[in-house]
């Protein structure tokens, strides 16, 4: 148990860390998609925006990790298989939201 606390917590503390960097609307050049854009196009998004969307991603993502040894110690095989499907499941809806609408787009 304490194994999995720790790695959980080695993967979700990090991408808290990126998320408050990302809320303060710095770290755009970490957006995978986003930094390999002509400045031109770059231009033409609401960068703070965003940062704050990814940012917010980052958290839910943090969160579900968290939960899955709370899971794993108290032996509720549902939770466990909610954590996974829903680290998998919420960067796909996040990439389709963000990439339908020009909800980013200045």
């Amino acid at each position: 148990m304490l194994a999995t606390l720790i790695i959980s917590a080695a993967v979700a503390v990090p991408l808290l860390v990126l998320a408050i960097f990302l809320f303060n609307g710095k770290g755009a050049f970490l957006i995978a998609g986003f930094n390999t854009m002509a400045p031109e196009k770059q231009k033409t998004y609401n960068v703070r925006a965003l940062c704050r969307a990814v940012a917010l991603l980052l958290v839910a993502i943090s969160t579900v990790i968290m939960i899955m040894p709370i899971a794993i110690y108290l032996e509720i095989e549902w939770l466990f298989y909610t954590t996974i499907a829903s680290t998998i499941v919420l960067p796909i809806v996040f990439a389709i939201y963000a990439n339908t609408g020009n909800r980013f787009r200045k």
